[in-house]
């Protein structure tokens, strides 16, 4: 049976740029380039919980600055859920768009390993290179131009 989740998506960008990240002991071809997001706790608003995944998984502090959508994505073969997922756009202080920091999650929620990444901030053409399903809402930051 397919459980049913509700998850949050994170957009911080700057400057034309989205931050992003790659695990550091998985390999590119099994976690691919991903940004901020998890499941919201009971009780937790959406948006809420996305200024909190920003924060725990970048260690950089956020605010949203707006709802993009929502987007259901089946996480099958690799996990048997059903995501409904939240997209926000965030806004965190403006840092060196060349700078990459280490950062991670020692405890995870489901309980695996820890894990850790390098974030990093990818010039926003490029972000449709994400994983997953996590690039549904890019076109929604109105941040591209339209074809003459």
């Amino acid at each position: 049976m397919i459980k049913p989740v509700r998850k949050v998506v994170c957009y911080a960008v700057q400057q034309d740029h989205l931050l992003v990240f790659t695990h550091n002991a998985v390999p590119l071809e099994v976690t691919g380039v991903q940004v901020p997001a998890g499941t919201i706790r009971p009780g937790e608003e959406p948006a809420q919980a996305a200024v909190r995944e920003l924060q725990e998984e970048t260690g950089l502090t956020g605010r949203v600055q707006r709802y993009l959508g929502k987007s259901v994505y089946d996480l099958r073969p690799k996990r048997f859920e059903l995501a409904t997922r939240h997209f926000y756009q965030l806004e965190v202080s403006v840092s060196d768009l060349s700078a990459r920091w280490e950062a991670g999650e020692p405890d995870p929620d489901d309980g695996g390993s820890p894990a850790s990444w390098t974030c990093w901030w990818m010039p926003l053409p490029q972000a449709h290179v994400l994983a997953a399903g996590l690039g549904a809402m890019l076109g929604e930051l109105g941040q591209y131009k339209k074809d003459p």
